[in-house]
């Protein structure tokens, strides 16, 4: 009961932050971010800065999206949870919504 207590104080007080705990743990991860970095570093290096900007601009807009996404299947993976726990604390067989 502990941690809920510590999890519902971190909540009221506005310290949770759970997209920017999310780190994959799959091994390829660190391996694409590094290509990913040297692929915009050789794009900067080999276009005109107004080029550069442009994709800056991009990859921007792509980061607000994928937030979104990241957010969406977030609050759907909880509620699913939350569901889970439910169906499984109250014995019934029909889906909890």
């Amino acid at each position: 009961m502990e941690l809920m207590v510590r999890l519902l104080e971190q909540l009221y007080h506005g310290n949770l932050y759970p997209d920017q705990k999310v780190i994959p743990s799959d091994p390829q991860y660190r391996l694409l971010s590094q290509k990913t970095s040297a692929a915009i570093e050789a794009w900067r290096k080999k276009h005109s800065a107004e080029e550069f900007d442009e994709l800056e601009a991009l990859l921007d807009l792509y980061a607000q999206t994928h937030g979104m996404e990241l957010a969406s299947s977030f609050t759907n993976g909880f509620r699913l949870g939350a569901g889970i726990m439910v169906e499984v604390l109250t014995g019934k067989d029909e889906p909890a919504n």
